[in-house]
C-alpha cells in the first residue's frame, strides 16, 4: 500500500452493500487514507437481501459481498460484471478450492473474489442447556420454547432438511419441502424472534431473552462472552454436520467507481485487508499466506489456514435448484400464525 496520506477533498467514493464486519473502521481507514477511496458500507442481514436492495438501488452500489450459493444469482440476474483480474492483486493466492470453484469462475470469466469463508454452528447458553447437545434437534425441542431463535434466512430449510434426514437439501422434492415447512411452522411457538443481523442475536442473548440459537461461527460467541452479564454460551457443530460458507467480493456493473472498487478488492485479498476482517469477525481467510505474520500457531490452526480441508467436513451451501421455490416455502412458514 502507499504511504498513508489524509483523505483529500472530493475524493472518490466506494459504496458497498455488505455484512456486518466486513467495513470496519480499524482496517478501513488505513484503506481510505492510502487510497483516496472513502468507504460507504449499507449491511444486509441475509443473501435474500442483495437482488432486492440492487434491483431498487440502480448504480447505488460498486462492491457487493453474497455467499458461495447467491453469487451465481447475481451473474444471472445481471447485477455484476466480470473481474479483470490482472487489476486484481493478490487474486493468485486464494485457495485454488475457491478460487476456481463454480460460480467464481464460469463461462470462461471470474465473477467473484473470495473475501472470507467459515461455518454456521449451534450455540446455547451453558446455563440454561443441560448436557452436551449433538444434534439440530436442540432448535427444535420443546424444553427451550420461547428460548430458541433462527436465523431470517432461507437456510433454515437447509437446517430442518437434514434435521429431517434429507440428503438432497439444495433440491428438495415437493413433499419433501412441504414436510419442511410443516415443521418450521410447528417450530414458530418455540421462536422467541428470527434473527436478523449479529447485534440482533447478540443483544437477544444480552437480554436473557434467547438461550439457544443457530449462530455465524466464531462471531457472536465472542461478542456476547465479552459482554460480562454473568453467563457464557458455547457454540457446537451438530452431527448432521454444520452448513459451509464462502463470501466473495464481485463488482456490480456499470459501477462509477470501478478504480476505488478494484483498490479496496486487492486491498481485502492483501495482508491488511486479510488480517484486518478476520480479526474482527473471527471468520477463515481466503488467501492464507497473507495471515502468516499477523496470527499465532494456535490461531492459525483456529481459523483453518493451510487446512481448506476443513470444508469437507461441512455442507457448503449451494445455490438451490428452485430457488424461488425456497423463498417461496421461508416466506409462507414467516407468514403463518
Amino acid at each position: 500500500m502507499a504511504t498513508l496520506q489524509p483523505i483529500a477533498a472530493g475524493a472518490a467514493e466506494l459504496n458497498l452493500l455488505t455484512w456486518e464486519g466486513y467495513a470496519d473502521k480499524s482496517y478501513v481507514a488505513p484503506f481510505e487514507a492510502a487510497s483516496g477511496c472513502k468507504v460507504n458500507a449499507t449491511y444486509v442481514g441475509s443473501n435474500d437481501d442483495f437482488a432486492p436492495k440492487l434491483a431498487a438501488g440502480g448504480g447505488v452500489y460498486d462492491v457487493i459481498t453474497p455467499s458461495i450459493d447467491t453469487i451465481g444469482l447475481m451473474r444471472q440476474a445481471g447485477f455484476v460484471a466480470p473481474l479483470d483480474t490482472a487489476r486484481l492483486t493478490g487474486f493468485d493466492g486464494v485457495y485454488p478450492q475457491f478460487a476456481d470453484g463454480a460460480d467464481v469462475r464460469t463461462d470462461g470469466a471470474v465473477w467473484a473474489a473470495p473475501l472470507v469463508w467459515g461455518s454456521i454452528s449451534l450455540m446455547y447458553r451453558t446455563d440454561k442447556v443441560s448436557g452436551t447437545p449433538d444434534s439440530i434437534g436442540i432448535l427444535f425441542d420443546p424444553a427451550y420454547k420461547g428460548r430458541i431463535s433462527l436465523w431470517d434466512d432461507k437456510s433454515a430449510i437447509y437446517w430442518t432438511a437434514r434435521y429431517l434426514g434429507y440428503e438432497n437439501i439444495y433440491d428438495l422434492t415437493d413433499e419433501q419441502l412441504a414436510a419442511v415447512e410443516a415443521k418450521l411452522i410447528e417450530q414458530k411457538p418455540l421462536v422467541r424472534k428470527y434473527w436478523a443481523t449479529a447485534g440482533e442475536l447478540t443483544e437477544l442473548y444480552a437480554n436473557q431473552e434467547v438461550w439457544v440459537s443457530n449462530t455465524w461461527t466464531g462471531l457472536q460467541s465472542k461478542e456476547i462472552n465479552g459482554l460480562g452479564k454473568g453467563f457464557t454460551v458455547t457454540e457446537f457443530s451438530p452431527k448432521e454436520k454444520s452448513e459451509g460458507w464462502m463470501d466473495s467480493m464481485q463488482l456490480v456493473k456499470d459501477s462509477p467507481n470501478e478504480d476505488c472498487a478494484y483498490k479496496f478488492m486487492s486491498y481485502m485479498l492483501s495482508a491488511e485487508g486479510q488480517c484486518g476482517i478476520i480479526r474482527t469477525t473471527g471468520y477463515f481467510p481466503t488467501v492464507p499466506g497473507a495471515v502468516a505474520g499477523c496470527l499465532s500457531d494456535a490461531e492459525k490452526v483456529e481459523r483453518k489456514v493451510n487446512d481448506v480441508a476443513f470444508v469437507d467436513t461441512l455442507r457448503m451451501w449451494q445455490m438451490p435448484a428452485r430457488l424461488d421455490k425456497y423463498l417461496e416455502v421461508w416466506n409462507a412458514v414467516k407468514a403463518a400464525p
